[in-house]
């Protein structure tokens, strides 16, 4: 990855760092994880605004840090395109001034028209004369895009450039992100705790946590293979338990676990023998619901049964959460789209029979949980 960004960053304290990064031009990097997690750090080293004890970072080709020969590029020498969260426009400036300020390497008589190219690259052209005030959250946040833009960076760096925002705004901007990047033939890395955002505009994603990278990937991957209870947790996987790895059964070798008193197939047991404790999630969209009507061959695989708990619709999606007969402490979640729940008809209360498809069963190092009780409520800990 030549002309990529490469970061590698190490150190005990007072931050602690075991960071590896990777981004390709052209390629969004989303750095995802909970507050104190380094995500902002790991930005700020980038940028050469915070100095690491141990690491390494390349970009475009050029060496930014190397503290193995005492190299470290002042912040002004590189090319960086930083979007903070509140944007730090200057509010005594105009839009069109704001980015002039980041056009310093270009003759004064040039500044003025470049900053009007760019407004207008993110949809700004006609606005240049107004101050921020002037400006919705929206409008300042392209017109600090587009100061980012201004010093033609070799990478762009976005922390958490959407929070600030309403809803319909964040929509917007992702989709206006999307096509920058596109044109875009730089390395982009973007710190957001939202998981969704992550998913639709990052090619890889790393999951971080007290400073290091626990697990990078296609974010597809990442969410539907997490490598670790750890991870599971911290992407908000729903349907996380505990198994013990059974003996491969019929000519096939089928693998398989035992889960409380049942035995589940599995398409995926390598790296775990048999007897060995494991930790296996499911995405809850993988839970196949029956149909009452007309049986599906799935309803061979893997079948539970429950009582419906709870049905939620967020985004378009149904959440059902369903009580699994004879293990009153456990809890499955299941998401459904609008038509499935329509044609289902579910209501609090119904018995239901769902299948555990086997393809979409990922096994994990053990890792014991706590109470179903306790995890419910540091999720909401979490989320307050």
């Amino acid at each position: 990855m030549a002309e990529g960004l490469e970061v590698r960053l190490r150190q005990a304290r007072p931050i602690p760092l075991a960071v590896e990064l990777e981004c390709a031009p052209g390629e969004l990097h989303a750095l995802v994880g909970p507050s104190g997690s380094g995500k902002t750090t790991i930005l700020r080293s980038v940028a050469g605004l915070y100095r690491p004890h141990q690491g390494r970072i390349r970009c475009g080709g050029s060496e930014w840090l190397d503290t193995d020969r005492g190299l470290d590029v002042a912040p002004q020498q590189r090319r960086v395109g930083l979007l903070f969260q509140h944007y730090a426009l200057f509010p005594h400036l105009s839009a069109v001034g704001n980015v002039c300020a980041a056009l310093g390497h270009l003759p004064p008589a040039e500044r003025a028209g470049r900053a009007r190219e760019l407004l207008a690259r993110v949809n700004l052209g006609g606005i240049g004369a107004r101050r921020p005030a002037q400006l919705s959250g929206g409008e300042q946040q392209r017109v600090a895009l587009a100061r980012a833009l201004a010093r033609e960076p070799q990478a762009l760096l976005l922390d958490e450039p959407f929070s600030a925002v309403d809803h319909v705004t964040r929509r917007k901007l992702r989709l206006e992100l999307v096509e920058l990047t596109r044109a875009l033939s730089i390395p982009i890395v973007l710190v957001t705790h939202d998981l969704e955002e992550a998913g639709m505009l990052a090619q890889r994603m790393s999951i971080l946590h007290n400073g290091a990278t626990l697990q990078a990937g296609e974010p597809g991957a990442v969410m539907q293979r997490p490598a670790s209870a750890l991870v599971a947790r911290l992407i908000d996987t729903r349907n996380i338990f505990e198994a013990v790895v059974g003996e491969p059964e019929g000519a096939e070798r089928q693998g398989r676990i035992v889960w409380h008193d049942r035995a589940l197939e599995v398409a995926d047991c390598a790296g775990f023998a048999p007897g060995e404790r494991v930790t296996w999630c499911i995405p809850p969209a993988q839970v196949l619901l029956h149909r009452r009507d007309r049986p599906s061959r799935g309803a061979r695989e893997n079948p539970v049964q429950g009582r419906v708990l709870e049905v939620l619709t967020v985004g378009g999606i149904a959440t059902v959460l369903i009580a699994v007969d004879g293990l009153p402490d456990t809890r499955l979640h299941m998401d459904l789209p609008p038509h499935v729940l329509a044609r289902s008809r579910l209501r609090i209360g119904d018995a239901v029979s769902m299948s555990l498809l086997a393809e979409a069963i990922h096994l994990m190092p053990w890792e014991r949980l706590a109470p179903r009780r306790q995890r419910e409520a540091g999720a909401e800990e979490r989320a307050g």
